[in-house]
């Protein structure tokens, strides 16, 4: 007989469209785990080999990177965190407020859409560990679709995994990240001081030296330079710190001093393990297979199971796997959430299970995670304006002669100054990027700041009096 399907609970209550009572918030000790879990995780094992193929130097690695990971702590700590403990309710739900149900159901869609993508790339990650012993072909570089009947059905038992421990709500994805955490940030070191000393590193001037001045991009990169690397940095998660996304999160906190547990996430993720899962590249790119593909014009393949497992083994592939699980798992969630504000009949189990499935999908198309840091930058463009609407309503409504949370007041569906806001700033900043060349990560700030300004400005002259 076929084994039975996990048990997913019936209804999860997560408090979609009520504050969060202070009986269920939590602890910082909650976010740490669940920050550091996320963020020392599957992508880093991508996203640092892809700061090595853009040429950076090793003063716009190790500089850019803190002082970029520095001002997206900022950003949790006193724009998300210190809203959500104000409000204490889901972004989506607050965001239903003030932009009226049918505008705030497309924003959802697409926010629960981009989030499974970003999922999907996790999966993808795991997905080249646990391909290792079936002699799966890795993905290479420039792939978009799969590669092969192995790599699908890898695929698609991994998604299966993390959907159902997402779908279990947030306790049950907390306590994962909290379990994960500790153990995944000693493999992260042991990888980085076995490609140290493959490296032949035996002091700082010789890790310097790996990097030095910079160099020209691999075939298909562009070159990024001390600016690339400090706003990508703050803005890779743009869309959950001044998008706001975190305002689901953060509703548990009992203070916005829980703010600063992100910093788990960004020095020991977005700092450490970004720099050795760039060692552990720049070890293998001087295999002679890379090499041959270097001299031949073409990117040699960032396969985060094959290095890890050439680093330290067995220990590396299962840190690998879990790696993506621990960001899936809360993007997922964040996902579901996302859908859930579409549907409020349906049970945030269930729809959690629908964007895990549209996850998995995702994860079959390497393109994802292989072109991540393109499209975490893209991701963020388009979901962070949002949050300023948020921001600006909740600081600066009374200020500027506007009702708050107007359109659950006016009782309104539709908010043409939030759509007028997000649309002129979103095509003015793009266009800028597009047609003038410009990295996009360079106008997420300016499109932030219009959008909320447009919004202060159009809610001046469209609100009626209530």
């Amino acid at each position: 007989m076929p084994p039975e399907a996990p048990v997913i609970p019936a209804e999860v209550h997560e408090y979609e469209r009520e504050p969060v009572p202070s009986s269920a918030w939590k602890g910082w000790k909650s976010f740490l785990g669940m920050y550091a879990g996320e963020h020392a995780a599957g992508t880093e094992f991508v996203i640092g080999p892809l700061f090595l193929t853009a040429g950076v130097s090793a003063f716009d690695l190790l500089v850019g990177l803190f002082l970029g990971n520095l001002l997206a702590v900022l950003s949790w700590r006193y724009i998300t965190a210190a809203v959500a403990t104000d409000v204490r309710l889901t972004l989506y739900y607050q965001l239903e407020k003030i932009c009226g149900r049918r505008l705030v159901t497309a924003y959802n869609l697409a926010n629960g859409i981009l989030f499974c993508f970003l999922a999907g790339a996790m999966i993808t990650v795991s997905a080249t560990a646990v391909g290792i012993p079936f002699d799966m072909e890795m993905p290479k570089l420039t792939d978009t679709m799969p590669n092969g009947i192995t790599w699908i059905v890898v695929v698609l038992a991994i998604g299966a995994v993390i959907s159902i421990i997402a779908a279990r709500g947030y306790d049950t994805v907390s306590k994962f990240a909290n379990i994960a955490s500790p153990w995944m940030v000693l493999i992260f070191l042991a990888c980085g001081v076995v490609a140290l000393k493959g490296l032949g590193v035996a002091s700082f001037a010789d890790f310097w030296n790996i990097f030095g001045e910079g160099r020209e991009p691999f075939p298909g990169q562009i070159k990024y330079t001390f600016w690339h690397v400090v706003l990508w940095s703050w803005f890779c998660n743009a869309a959950m710190h001044i998008g706001m996304s975190d305002l689901s999160v953060f509703r548990y906190a009992k203070k916005a001093s829980s703010g600063w547990t992100t910093a788990a996430g960004m020095y020991v993720g977005h700092y450490l393990a970004w720099i050795c899962a760039c060692l552990l590249y720049a070890l293998y790119i001087r295999t002679g297979d890379a090499q041959a593909m270097l001299a031949a014009g073409q990117a040699p393949p960032v396969a985060p199971g094959p290095m890890a497992y050439q680093a330290v083994g067995i220990a590396g592939l299962i840190c690998v796997v879990v790696a993506g699980w621990t960001t899936a798992n809360p993007t997922i969630y964040r996902a579901g959430l996302a859908f859930q504000a579409i549907a409020p009949k349906l049970s945030t189990a269930r729809v959690t299970m629908i964007a895990g499935a549209v996850a998995t999908v995702a994860g079959l198309f390497p393109a994802f995670a292989m072109q991540l840091l393109d499209f975490v930058a893209v991701y963020g463009f388009i979901l962070a304006p949002v949050g300023a609407i948020i921001v600006f309503d909740h600081y600066f409504a009374g200020s500027a002669g506007i009702v708050q949370n107007y359109a659950e007041k006016a009782g309104i569906n539709f908010n043409l100054a939030v759509l007028l806001a997000w649309g002129i700033s979103m095509a003015i900043f793009y266009s800028i990027s597009a047609f003038g060349g410009v990295f996009l990560s360079f106008l997420t700030l300016p499109a932030w700041l219009s959008c909320g300004a447009l919004y202060l400005v159009f809610s001046k002259f469209l609100q009626k009096k209530i």
